[in-house]
């Protein structure tokens, strides 16, 4: 089984009630653009609604020649960057970067998330301080338009997904120029080589050489 608490600390998100009220995380992406007319009810006074459906804290930056759709929520002094392209149904938390020319839709992204260099991320959930490399995007359907299915513990989970991208938990670490396959679950403070092609569940604490290399991360960051 994978819950919300075996990648995340929801402490770190504006959605945490709605990912705990479900089984599995990807439960969630479907209701993103019903949850952020939810959420922000309960946003305070710090937040403006820059447009209709766009609510953006008056900490955060946004360049001129950013893209943010509606509906979006993006938190304290995060920095939208030159030519970013946010689509809509996307909750951005604190302390993020969304960089130049990163595309962005149905998301979830954590607080101190950074996709700093040509990213895309569709339809996916990035823990407490995830990271991508530049040019690191996350595919979020499959060639032939079927089914998405997670595995996780070498368990295959049908998620009735025909577009779910990936789950990056806390502290992961995605290499430049990586492809995250639909479906890819990383575990916590784990390590992506750069230029690698990822599909499955990578264990917590790991480091991901290539598919058949594996190895344990000694160290874990705070």
């Amino acid at each position: 089984m994978l819950e919300s608490f075996d990648l995340f600390d929801c402490e770190h998100t504006v959605a945490a009630e709605y990912l705990n009220k479900h089984r599995y995380p990807w439960e969630v992406l479907p209701d993103i653009a019903e949850l952020i007319l939810l959420i922000k009810k309960r946003l305070g006074a710090e937040y403006a609604e820059v447009s209709p459906g766009v609510y953006i804290h008056k900490t955060a930056k946004a360049a001129l020649t950013a893209f943010i759709g509606a509906p979006c929520i993006i938190g304290a002094e995060t920095e939208v960057r030159h030519c970013a392209f946010i689509r809509g149904n996307a909750i951005i938390g604190e302390n993020c970067v969304i960089g130049n020319s990163t595309e962005i839709k149905n998301s979830i992204l954590f607080d101190g998330v950074k996709a700093p260099h040509y990213n895309y991320i569709g339809d996916s959930i990035l823990g407490y301080k995830a990271h991508l490399g530049a040019g690191a995007v996350i595919s979020n359907v499959k060639s032939l338009g079927n089914e998405v299915i997670a595995v996780y513990d070498g368990v295959k989970l049908f998620t009735g997904l025909k577009k779910f991208g990936a789950l990056l938990g806390d502290f992961a670490e995605i290499g430049c120029n990586c492809v995250l396959n639909p479906g890819t679950v990383v575990g916590r403070n784990s390590v992506i080589y750069p230029l690698s092609s990822v599909r499955g569940h990578i264990p917590p604490d790991s480091i991901y050489k290539n598919k058949n290399e594996i190895i344990p991360k000694l160290y874990k960051c705070k």
